[in-house]
């Protein structure tokens, strides 16, 4: 009870702070007004996944409602109205349960219900409330079974299956990554990723599925990755960084079984 109580209290903080805020007027390439502290996360008591009851679960819905409204105006139609808002409301849960892993205020986003030729990929600051950039194009995994407009159909968590996996990530420490495309060594900055969403994303580490950069994505399309959400090589250098030891990433598609068993998307949806 404590743990829920605790959660109660720092998303009815969140949303004081997110209505007495400035506005961003979205622009791109243009921050706006600062909203300053906008999610100004109090430690909970204890850092176990708290449960999200009728009045947790409210709070994180006006929560999240502010957040969206303040970037709406800067993200593209998506393959679902929901995909962000499942997003945002991973995002904000997962931090008032876990704030010591949720160290830096970004978030990438993926709209895997879109096609590889259309830009579905942003980095959003959660603190600021605003878009740092997107949209831009993602490689999802060749296992996944794209059809003829490059939309994935399979997810899987599975090693060897080459296929994206959905899900909320915690993003860990930056290497020197180094693959290949059309038999060509590349190398590139690499992010480690430690999926958070169990049964769906959890075994990302020991598959090394990783943000990376790569030669076959490029502004106009991407080509397929072993299951990485790979980025154009320069927007890795750029973005990378900023996630990196503490950022959150989440993935989405419009796969059922996962919208109805994802822990956190399930949890936080109330």
């Amino acid at each position: 009870m404590r743990s829920v109580m605790s959660l109660q209290n720092v998303l009815v903080g969140a949303t004081a702070i997110l209505v007495a805020g400035a506005y961003y007027a979205p622009e791109r390439d243009h921050a706006g007004p600062v909203l300053a502290a906008a999610v100004s996360f109090v430690t909970p008591k204890s850092d176990a996944t708290a449960t999200m009851d009728g009045p947790v679960a409210s709070e994180l819905g006006r929560v999240t409602s502010s957040a969206l409204d303040a970037v709406a105006g800067a993200v593209r139609p998506l393959s679902r109205p929901e995909a962000l808002e499942n997003a945002f409301r991973s995002y904000f849960a997962f931090k008032a349960a876990h704030p010591g892993q949720v160290r830096k205020p970004y978030l990438y986003f993926v709209d895997f219900g879109l096609p590889s030729t259309e830009p579905r990929g942003y980095v959003f600051d959660m603190e600021q409330l605003r878009v740092v950039d997107g949209p831009f194009t993602v490689a999802h995994g060749r296992g996944s079974k794209a059809n003829r407009s490059g939309v994935p159909t399979r997810f899987s968590n599975a090693s060897g299956s080459n296929a994206t996996s959905l899900g909320l990530y915690v993003a860990r420490a930056l290497y020197d990554f180094r693959g290949k495309s059309a038999g060509r060594p590349y190398t590139s900055v690499g992010l480690r990723l430690m999926g958070v969403s169990d049964g769906f994303n959890d075994n990302a580490l020991s598959r090394g599925v990783v943000a990376h950069g790569a030669p076959y994505v490029t502004s106009s399309k991407a080509g397929r990755s072993e299951g990485c959400p790979a980025m154009e090589p320069e927007r890795a250098e750029r973005l990378l960084p900023k996630l990196a030891d503490g950022g959150l990433v989440f993935l989405f598609a419009p796969d059922e079984r996962w919208l109805s068993s994802d822990p956190w998307v399930a949890a936080s949806a109330g």
